[in-house]
Formats: C-alpha cells, sequence, structure tokens
C-alpha cells in the first residue's frame, strides 16, 4: 500500500463502523436503576441492615474451606478483574484494532472508561473506609470509616468495565450481544471468586458491580470530550508525519486560504502553487514547486501540431554514406542490364 493510501485512511475515518450505543431513554432509565441501587447498598451498609448480616454469615461459612479443590484455579481466575494485567491485554488489542482502523477512537474510549472508574471507585473507596473480612475487629458491625479500602469492590467494577468496553466499541449488533454476555459472565465469576477468597464482602461485590455498570451506561455522555481528544491527537500525529514526509499529503487550498508557515521552508518562488494539508481539525498549507489546482506536477501546454507539420523523425534522402568512387546514378537500369558486362565480345 502507498504511503498517500495510508495516510488517506488515518485521515479519514471508516464509514463501515458502528457508532457506539447512543443515550437513549433506555440508557437513562438503566442509569437511573443502577444508581437507586448503589445508594440502597450504601444505606444498607451504613445502618448495619440485614446486608450486614448476610455478609458475616458468608464471612463465617468460608467458602474457601468448604471447597479447597478448586482454590489454585481461583487464584489464577480472579486476575481478570486485577486492573493492570486485564488493561495490558485489553490495550494491546484495541491498539491493533486502532491501527486497523487508522483512529484512536477504541484505546481513548478505553482510557476514559478507566479514569472515570479509578475517579469513582476510588473515592468512594476512600470516602467510606470499610475494612475487609480479614481485617474485620467487631463482629456484626459494618466495619466502616475505619480506613479500609475494600467498599466498592474494585476487582469486580474493574471487570465490568474492562471487558464490558469490548461490547460497547463493537463493531456489529451481534458481536455487542455476545461480548455482553461474555463480559457480563466474567464480571459475576470475578465477584464470586473474592467472596470466596474472603477478600470482600457480599455487599462490596454487589456495589462493585452496580459501580462498574454506571460507568458503562455513562459513556455515551463523554464521547464528545473523546472525540474532541482524538481530533487533536491525530492533528498532532499527522503533523509530525507531514515534518517527516512532506510529500506525502496533497491537495489544492480553497481561495483566499492563508498557509501557515513552516520550519525550514524554502521562500516562495515564481511558478509555486499552495497546497494545502487537511490535518485533524486543522489546515496546514505549504508550497510546492510548478504544482498547479489539481496538485500534479505536469509540463505546460503546447499547441498541438497536426502530422504534416511536425518534424521527421529521421532525415530525408538516403542514409548511405558517400564514396569517392562511386558515380551519381541519374539513368535508371535496364531489365537486362545486370546479366552480362561484356558486350564486346
Amino acid at each position: 500500500m502507498r504511503t498517500d493510501d495510508k495516510l488517506d485512511q488515518m485521515e479519514e475515518r471508516p464509514t463501515d463502523r458502528v457508532q457506539p450505543p447512543p443515550m437513549t431513554a433506555t440508557r437513562l432509565w438503566l442509569f437511573g436503576g443502577t444508581l437507586a441501587v448503589y445508594l440502597a447498598i450504601v444505606i444498607g451498609v451504613l445502618t448495619t441492615s440485614w446486608l450486614v448480616t448476610l455478609d458475616w454469615q458468608v464471612m463465617f461459612f468460608r467458602p474457601y474451606k468448604q471447597w479447597p479443590e478448586i482454590h489454585a484455579f481461583l487464584d489464577y481466575f480472579v486476575v481478570l478483574g486485577q486492573r493492570g494485567p486485564t488493561a495490558v491485554a485489553v490495550a494491546a488489542w484495541l491498539g491493533w484494532r486502532c491501527w486497523r482502523q487508522r483512529n484512536l477512537h477504541p484505546l481513548l474510549v478505553l482510557g476514559a472508561s478507566l479514569l472515570l472508574l479509578n475517579m469513582t471507585v476510588g473515592a468512594a473507596k476512600i470516602g467510606m473506609g470499610r475494612l475487609g473480612p480479614h481485617y474485620a475487629t467487631t463482629v456484626g458491625a459494618s466495619e466502616m470509616g475505619l480506613g479500609g479500602d475494600i467498599f466498592p469492590s474494585g476487582h469486580t467494577a474493574n471487570a465490568v468495565v474492562t471487558w464490558g468496553v469490548l461490547a460497547y466499541i463493537a463493531t456489529t449488533p451481534l458481536r455487542r450481544r455476545i461480548l455482553s454476555v461474555i463480559a457480563a459472565l466474567g464480571a459475576l465469576g470475578v465477584g464470586m471468586t473474592t467472596v470466596y477468597l474472603g477478600t470482600h464482602w457480599v455487599s462490596d461485590v454487589v456495589l462493585g458491580w452496580a459501580a462498574g455498570l454506571l460507568v458503562l451506561l455513562a459513556m455515551p455522555w463523554l464521547e464528545p470530550g473523546i472525540t474532541w481528544v482524538e481530533d487533536r491527537l491525530m492533528g498532532i500525529i499527522l503533523r509530525l508525519w507531514l515534518r517527516l514526509r512532506p510529500d506525502s499529503l496533497r491537495g489544492p487550498l480553497p481561495v483566499g486560504m492563508p498557509a501557515p508557515a513552516f520550519s525550514r521552508q524554502r521562500p516562495a518562488s515564481e511558478g509555486d502553487v499552495l497546497v494545502r494539508e487537511t490535518i485533524g481539525a486543522g489546515t496546514v498549507g505549504r508550497t510546492a514547486p510548478g504544482r498547479p489546482q489539481d496538485g500534479w506536477p505536469h509540463h505546460a501546454t503546447r499547441p498541438y501540431a497536426i502530422r504534416s507539420e511536425r518534424s521527421p523523425a529521421a532525415p530525408t534522402g538516403s542514409r548511405r554514406p558517400p564514396h569517392a568512387d562511386r558515380v551519381p546514378r541519374t539513368i535508371p537500369l535496364s531489365p537486362t542490364s545486370g546479366r552480362g558486362r561484356n558486350t564486346t565480345g
């Protein structure tokens, strides 16, 4: 593929890519219902309701002692909710998609979702300060405000967001449904694994599911900002590419459009025309020697001459070089000439 074709793909986003889900009325209702569940769980734990009683009952049950044979497997399975490994794996996959689509949208969606997740879940963890099952001090207490950082469950919320982003930016509705089911099952498994290992209360996991779902449902509100950042970053990338390969982008500049000066740009001379480069949200101009408005160099037009007026391709006359002993032939030979040279005998 030529450089020009690659740059065209970088400059123009694919038109067949399915846009992310918009903020419809259904999503608004889901967002409101999930937020209500989130607040209800927080209030239930703060008031030491039946949720706290359930947390202590499961903790005393000690699932990791009831089924020890699956402990080794679940130690590895819970990594699917750990922020570092999952973010690297998903970022590698989305980076390859960015290269194929020639845009930064998939990676920027992942970055925005993780940033929102860290801000919301991190603030809730620090603000409520709940201790985990292994560090509980008073039986039957909510263990809130004691300096902990497990409420809501970060593993669970991260599993919902990281794997849910793949469904959010899926290219077809069918893939979006399939990936949504896979992400939901994965987040459910990670949350229950933390309860099995005794690192989280049941209410931590339920609140983590709600926190992650709120981030995914709020992503359409972040799309304008993501698009704005993407345009600026693509502009920077194309500007850097243009400085390295100044002859890669071509196109006519509209009449009256000023051209910003580039560093190391030679002064314009007679016959130069202005060539524009559309980069992201801005326009960059430069001069190119001898290029007309179509952006491609060619020779000046010349009048067309008919065949009789053209100069001959070869000189006229005989191509045989002159000889000193040869007599010029002025009389054509007779048909019998050449058969016998001696006429006197």
